[in-house]
């Protein structure tokens, strides 16, 4: 029971993408983009990336995220309880 509490904590805790500004190594201004969490996906960083340069494009800088669990790693063919950690750092066009 214990364990689903913690799993439903951190679906709850990972259902947002989050954009703040940072800096590039050229000095110029970009977004660092964290959708991590179970109920995030690549696309959720996408989509805030695209919402964030309000429709003039971005460029993707960087990516960091945890790897896929091999298949002989998953519980009944499924990823369940672990932890996924994204993030996108984009400039706006």
């Amino acid at each position: 029971m214990k364990k689903v509490l913690t799993l439903l904590a951190l679906v709850t805790l990972g259902g947002c993408a989050t954009a703040s500004s940072t800096y590039l190594a050229d000095g110029k201004q970009g977004l660092s983009i964290d959708c991590s969490g179970e109920a995030m996906s690549w696309a959720k960083c996408y989509e805030k990336a695209e919402a964030s340069c309000a429709g003039t494009g971005y460029t993707i800088i960087a990516t960091d995220g945890s790897p896929a669990l091999a298949q002989s790693e998953k519980t009944l063919g499924a990823d369940v309880g672990n932890f996924k950690s994204r993030t996108v750092v984009v400039a706006c066009k």
